[in-house]
């Protein structure tokens, strides 16, 4: 019997996901910060594992940031919703649901009907992805699967930690969400990761890409608010190029190995190297 973790769990599957990388990322951690902040929040699950009791949540998706918020506030509306969807579900309704952003269903939808279709469709995709096309219109193919996962504990364990906690929730640029970092806040950006080779692609799952000049424009940030005080966490995938980004003295470079379960291809999943990067000194 499997035996299921207490507490909060992501409501999510997420491209990157931190799940996996949970057991590395704890031996990083600072031993005392103030706020925490996150600026690519994706399905959360470092914050659901360290549970600051101040935080500032962000990402670019409004999709994601929405069902974030109706978690917070509107968690059994939510389910009921889900669940609504679940005994629908079908390879036709999946695409009917999907259509939403495309036909003006999605523009005249509730913030809890927008975050019950997200989910919805998060779990009935091929293979639990979110993808976009350039227009922003999710284009995900219908997955194949017995019955959909309503993640009801999820959903209420998440939502107990988000309003009973001072968790803000922003949707923007990620440089904006730290605008407030004071010093000895905690910072952790886990950015969408540079390509292990030159056939993969930066995977978008926003309308805007985030390729070498935002990687460098993000070392920078780092930089900046080391230099203000904040105790800054990075990861990102372990490629020869994050040696040549973090040569400033203040990023110490620890490299791990994480495994990865959202990959289309069923033998290309497993252990792949990541690197854990902070400024705020060696373990």
């Amino acid at each position: 019997m499997k035996v299921q973790k207490q507490g909060p769990t992501p409501f999510v599957k997420w491209v990157g996901g931190k799940r996996q990388l949970l057991t590395e990322l704890e031996q990083y951690y600072p031993q005392n910060f103030h706020r925490y902040f996150e600026p690519f929040i994706g399905g959360g699950a470092n914050l659901l594992n360290l549970l600051p009791k101040s935080a500032v949540i962000n990402d670019f998706n409004e999709e994601l940031v929405n069902a974030w918020q109706v978690v917070k506030d509107q968690p059994d509306e939510l389910i009921n919703l889900i669940e609504q969807h679940a005994s629908n579900d079908s390879k036709e309704y999946y695409l009917d649901i999907r259509l939403a952003d495309r036909d003006g269903r999605l523009s005249q939808m509730s913030p809890v009907e927008r975050a019950a279709r997200f989910i919805y469709l998060n779990k009935a995709g091929f293979n639990g992805l979110w993808r976009v096309n350039s227009k922003g219109q999710n284009n995900v193919p219908y997955g194949a699967h017995k019955a959909v996962n309503v993640p009801v504990d999820a959903i209420r364990n998440d939502h107990q930690y988000l309003a009973s906690n001072d968790v803000k929730i922003l949707q923007g640029d990620y440089r904006d969400a730290v605008v407030e970092a004071k010093e000895n806040d905690f910072v952790y950006f886990d950015p969408p990761y540079i390509p292990v080779n030159q056939t993969a692609a930066f995977t978008s799952y926003t309308k805007n890409g985030f390729g070498l000049a935002q990687q460098e424009e993000l070392r920078d940030l780092a930089l900046e608010l080391a230099n203000r005080g904040v105790k800054v966490m990075l990861s990102n995938s372990d490629v020869p190029l994050i040696e040549q980004l973090y040569t400033d003295q203040q990023f110490h470079i620890y490299h791990v190995q994480a495994r990865r379960s959202v990959n289309s291809k069923g033998n290309k999943r497993g252990k792949v190297g990541e690197v854990i990067i902070t400024t705020y000194g060696e373990k």
